[in-house]
């Protein structure tokens, strides 16, 4: 089953977008920064701290979530509850952002962000339910198949 490269490729691509989310986030810190832009009177250098702080929150999370696909893909099992708890809110959040940029960026946007649900959402359904382990043990008192 192509279950491993699946998560693997999740991993790895959730990482980048991780690493895109804070540099996104400085350069956009920077920007308010010099210009000491406000919003309706706000101080700038509080919109300087909560651009940096949602851009690291971010990539971490996002960091989080590509360990979580990456670990199921070396263990070759799902993730626990906790695990799939932040898989599935790591695809709801890029289902919601990708009806957003939609109309704020464009399709090509929306295909990127449709591509890493995908792989969210098949990483999740690849490693489903665990098989239950069959009985190999005859019960007691009865004779074992030869």
């Amino acid at each position: 089953m192509a279950r491993r490269p699946i998560a693997i490729v999740a991993a790895l691509v959730l990482l980048v977008e991780a690493v895109g989310i804070v540099i996104l986030n400085a350069v956009m810190a920077r920007l308010v920064e010099a210009q000491s832009m406000s919003l309706d009177g706000l101080d700038p250098d509080a919109m300087v701290t909560g651009t940096w702080a949602l851009g690291i929150v971010s990539g971490v999370l996002l960091a989080l979530c590509a360990a979580v696909a990456l670990i199921a893909a070396v263990r070759d099992r799902r993730p626990g509850r906790a695990g799939r708890g932040l898989l599935i809110g790591c695809a709801v959040i890029h289902g919601l952002l990708g009806a957003v940029t939609v109309g704020l960026i464009g399709w090509g946007a929306f295909a990127a962000m449709m591509v890493v649900l995908g792989l969210v959402v098949l990483t999740l359904v690849a490693y489903g339910k665990e098989p239950e382990a069959p009985k190999t043990a005859a019960p007691e008192g009865e004779p074992t198949p030869a």
